[in-house]
């Protein structure tokens, strides 16, 4: 009941404010109206609902509600929840071994990591968790979502899986799996040389000394007499804006920009931009994308192809480039907001738009891999890295080609095509 006089109390002084204001009246009164509906509905529910309510409850669930309405990316955070999330810490820790994000709601694999739970369960990219212990993790906050799956080396934790049928008429397949928490040690490069003199990078991830452990790699390539680069960005959620934009500056010069960001607010305005120089400003470089690839790989990926340092193959991608803030509410709670989205430096906003369908990298040469090849490549991408540890048999003798690795290296070879990836003046 509180809780309701106090938004009672604000909707009049905002009528109060509206009659000394005419100027800005119709504005208040606008406001006003839609918090009456809210306030008549706590009212309705607090009078006749079948059960006694807690009205704390109500004005969460409203904000909640509110927020959801947003996008995947703004949540409203209790106090418990915020506090939890406030002190996590990053590390080792005994998980199933996923990178997962909330796509459409629900929460969503976006690569299962080599030789852990996950892996060995044969869960893929694109696979819907929708319950963890037995709980929907529908519209559930990832930090939460997250912890439920870590825990102890040696627990267990039971979730539900969900996967999209070839037919996308026919019903998503369900399945049960109890999986035993490992120690997970995330890597976030993985490197090595292939034929002629090209050098190949994964970033897994774009975490914390990422950009350390690819500048090792690179200057490993270099002393092997590299010459042309491929950089792998699939199934790559993403990570930090600044290590994004310290990979681009070491092929991008002249202090272009690289990415910037903007919002309904000036102050949301902002520009990263290159160094006078770069390490490798001129060494022929190709981005590998996919559906999967988003967050600090689309920045990297609609730098390099907005200021021609590098050809981008494979899938358009997923179009996640928001920024968010997270502001402190008086009782405890937050909002993680939204306030500006990302832009490539030719002024393409990178965030996916379903309605108008614009957002993520379009590649500059489109291949698409089927689902079932793809998890044919997940399974025996660890004999690119260490050859001869795939030890099924089966798989060595029907080795699955990797198209879009394949395009790249085609073009790599063929040099006199490549002159659009030197570093434009």
């Amino acid at each position: 009941m509180k809780n309701i006089r106090k938004i009672a109390v604000i909707a009049v002084i905002s009528a109060v404010i509206g009659i000394s204001f005419p100027y800005i009246n119709f504005a208040v009164d606008q406001t006003y109206q839609q918090l009456k509906v809210i306030v008549d509905v706590m009212e309705l529910i607090r009078e006749n609902y079948v059960d006694e309510i807690d009205a704390q409850k109500l004005v969460y669930g409203a904000a909640a509600g509110m927020v959801r309405e947003l996008d995947d990316f703004s949540q409203f955070m209790e106090p418990d929840l915020y506090n939890r999330v406030k002190s996590d810490t990053e590390g080792e820790f005994g998980g199933i071994g996923i990178r997962v994000d909330m796509r459409d709601g629900w929460l969503t694999v976006v690569t299962p990591l080599p030789d852990t739970p996950a892996y060995r369960a044969q869960m893929y990219p694109g696979d819907r968790i929708i319950k963890i212990e037995g709980d929907s993790t529908r519209d559930l906050i990832i930090d939460e979502a997250i912890k439920k799956l870590r825990g102890v080396p040696g627990t267990q934790v039971r979730i539900t899986t969900a996967r999209e049928a070839e037919d996308k008429n026919a019903d998503w397949a369900t399945k049960d799996l109890t999986l035993t928490r490992e120690l997970i040690k995330t890597e976030n490069v993985r490197s090595t040389m292939l034929d002629n003199k090209i050098g190949y990078i994964k970033i897994v991830e774009f975490t914390g000394h990422v950009v350390e452990n690819f500048t090792k790699a690179l200057d490993g390539l270099k002393t092997q007499g590299v010459d042309g680069l491929i950089i792998d960005l699939r199934y790559d959620p993403g990570g930090l804006l600044s290590a994004s934009v310290d990979i681009s500056k070491l092929f991008i010069d002249s202090n272009k920009m690289i990415v910037y960001t903007k919002g309904r607010k000036p102050e949301n305005y902002q520009e990263f931009r290159a160094n006078a120089q770069a390490p490798y400003p001129e060494l022929p470089v190709i981005l590998l994308v996919n559906r999967f690839s988003a967050s600090a790989s689309e920045i990297v990926s609609g730098a390099m192809q907005d200021n021609k340092r590098a050809v981008v193959i494979g899938e358009r991608t997923f179009g996640k480039a928001s920024v968010q803030s997270m502001i402190p509410l008086s009782d405890r709670s937050a909002l993680r907001l939204t306030i500006a989205r990302y832009y490539t430096p030719g002024g393409r906003s990178i965030h996916r738009d379903e309605k108008k369908d614009t957002g993520g990298i379009t590649p500059d040469i489109e291949v698409k891999i089927p689902a079932e090849t793809e998890k044919k490549l997940i399974q025996q991408a660890e004999e690119l890295f260490y050859p001869g540890k795939e030890k099924d048999a089966k798989k060595k003798e029907n080795p699955v080609k990797d198209e879009v690795l394949g395009r790249a290296v085609e073009l790599l070879k063929a040099r006199e095509v490549l002159g659009n990836l030197r570093a434009a003046k």
